[in-house]
């Protein structure tokens, strides 16, 4: 089975929002993710990055993270685009090559409907099936919701960096959070 390309509003959890389908993303969805990725480093608590995202830029990620098997999915209710997600490797060097880290961006006018459930089971699923055996997310210290969506989806913290961002006058922290994907590190992986 391919993992990316099962994905469907049919995931394994089972408190989602009714009509949202979480899906692969495609090259049309690229405006809308764009806008969301935007209002979070604008005004969120995300990402530090100050530089503007192109969608070539997105597209050019899309290609890559599909032919490393690595999901870039989309939440849609009523065909449009309200969050998204993707997993890219957590390091270049081979010997970490089963381990990813990832990002979940939501519409902030969706944010609290369980929209970043559903992508992070997404992400879990497709990254345990594709043979992945660790995922890491870095949080901004501030953002009690993903901190909770995290801690709740059996993420545990692993490293706390004080003070290692600036962003709209004030420093921030960075909570470095870890799970075990599939059989995690109880075996060694298929080589």
């Amino acid at each position: 089975m391919d993992p990316l390309n099962s994905l469907t509003s049919a995931g394994t959890t089972t408190d989602k929002p009714i009509d949202i389908v979480v899906r692969p993303s495609t090259d049309d969805d690229v405006p809308a993710m764009l806008a969301i990725y935007e209002h979070h480093i604008q005004r969120g608590l995300g990402e530090l990055d100050f530089e503007p995202l192109h969608g070539d830029d997105i597209k050019r990620r899309r290609k890559n993270m599909a032919r490393r098997r690595l999901p870039h999915v989309v939440a849609e209710l009523a065909g449009i685009v309200i969050g998204y997600a993707y997993a890219v490797p957590f390091r270049k060097r081979p010997a970490y090559r089963y381990t990813v880290k990832h990002s979940i961006y939501v519409h902030q006018d969706h944010l609290g409907r369980k929209i970043g459930q559903m992508l992070m089971m997404a992400l879990i699923d497709s990254c345990a099936a594709a043979g992945f055996r660790q995922m890491i997310g870095y949080i901004d210290g501030a953002n009690k919701p993903s901190l909770g969506l995290h801690e709740k989806f059996g993420f545990r913290q692993v490293g706390f960096l004080p003070q290692v961002g600036y962003k709209f006058g004030h420093w921030t922290d960075t909570v470095m959070m870890q799970r075990s994907l599939g059989l995690g590190s109880s075996a060694s992986p298929d080589m």
